[in-house]
């Protein structure tokens, strides 16, 4: 199953309690709810594994889907172009990674 990894930072100044409430109360819904996603999850991400020093993304989104050419189809719903109006001005710089399990 195809699955997307979005690793990103908060742009300065935006807030992390802003974010994570949007993305618990409207993006992650969304997101969901499309026909072409079989589940999505938001990771807080936190240190390097046995150290104290801080990852260098804040968030990791792991998006699973059922169908590419579905889901390039969904993006141009409106509440998901609404949902990536919002995030574009939290997340600064986002990679989207396209992966697949081996």
């Amino acid at each position: 199953m195809p699955t997307i990894v979005v690793l990103f930072n908060l742009k300065p100044g935006a807030s992390i309690s802003q974010y994570e409430a949007w993305a618990k109360e409207k993006d992650i819904i969304t997101v969901k709810s499309l026909n072409s996603v079989a589940d999505f999850r938001v990771l807080k991400m936190n240190n390097l594994l046995g150290t104290e020093t801080a990852s260098p993304y804040q968030y990791c989104e792991l998006i699973e889907i059922i169908d590419m050419k579905v889901f390039f189809a969904d993006l141009s719903n409106e509440s998901v172009q609404a949902g990536a109006k919002v995030f574009n001005e939290f997340a600064d710089n986002p990679l989207f990674i396209e992966a697949n399990a081996i």
